[in-house]
């Protein structure tokens, strides 16, 4: 059976046919805005999907915020325009005259990464750091997804008391430094209104500012990382997401984390899969849930 795979982030939203075997067949994207309202969400959604569905039996949806239900709340309205109780499930399947199921993302993903690795663990973190951070948790080979479906929502774990206000509300969060819409609102002076791509390609080049940001964020990251490995005793992390997997990151945040003590230090692992994890985890998990 062919599933047609959706994942909607704060920057893009993507949908693909993904065969049974998890094989991509094909993949279509569009860009999203953080001002998206329930109206423009079905329109862009109806747009995505509609040359798609009629090669599929079975939809699956990687959406950013918390998913219950069937319905999507951002947690962040910053990256997902403060959408609240989206039906998400309804949309879809009466779009699509097909059955659907709807995940977080980063939950998705973590289930496709599970699948991937190349060690054996029961018990590991997937980690996305992007327009927000987010994460999914393996537990003794489980996805946890919460009663409420906020499992994995590491992003929002405190940093520092007194950093930057978070758009769920708290102060200091992981995903209001570590971000990259962190990354640029910290930005100043000359990389004022700079986007991340950016500030990264001067970080690259030497730049003072840019290149303290990124560590900052690799450094909040790797202190994240040691917490999760305190909490779970998870056997390794796999980092994804445009800044996760952005050149030079991933060994920024080893550096950090090899500055805190051995016992907190997990196996670390760039995403198998890499933008694509979201798509495949949700596909996955509609193979199990609709054989």
């Amino acid at each position: 059976m062919t599933t047609l795979a959706i994942d909607l982030g704060g920057t893009k939203l993507a949908a693909a046919l993904v065969d049974s075997e998890l094989n991509i067949i094909e993949r279509r994207e569009v860009m999203t805005q953080a001002g998206q309202n329930p109206d423009a969400l079905q329109a862009c959604l109806t747009e995505l999907v509609a040359p798609l569905a009629f090669s599929a039996q079975r939809v699956a949806i990687a959406s950013t915020g918390i998913i219950e239900n069937g319905a999507l709340t951002a947690i962040n309205p910053d990256n997902l325009g403060g959408l609240a109780h989206f039906p998400l499930v309804e949309v879809l399947t009466r779009l699509t005259h097909l059955p659907c199921i709807a995940v977080n993302d980063a939950q998705a993903a973590a289930w496709a990464e599970y699948h991937a690795l190349t060690v054996e663990a029961r018990d590991m973190v997937f980690l996305t750091v992007s327009t927000g951070v987010g994460g999914g948790i393996v537990s003794n080979g489980h996805l946890l997804v919460g009663a409420g479906g906020l499992a994995g929502h590491l992003g929002h774990t405190l940093a520092d008391p007194n950093g930057p206000r978070c758009g769920c509300g708290r102060r200091g969060c992981v995903e209001a430094i570590a971000s990259g819409r962190g990354i640029a609102a910290a930005a100043q002076g000359k990389l004022a209104g700079c986007d991340t791509k950016t500030i990264f390609a001067r970080a690259a080049q030497g730049d003072p500012q840019a290149n303290a940001l990124v560590q900052r964020s690799a450094q909040t990251l790797a202190r994240l990382i040691a917490d999760i490995k305190a909490a779970t005793d998870c056997q390794c992390v796999v980092i994804g997401g445009s800044v996760g997997l952005a050149a030079g990151y991933l060994p920024l945040v080893k550096e950090f984390l090899g500055q805190e003590p051995d016992i907190y230090h997990p196996q670390l692992f760039a995403a198998h899969y890499q933008h694509n994890a979201g798509l495949l985890g949700a596909a996955r998990l509609a193979q199990e849930a609709m054989p």
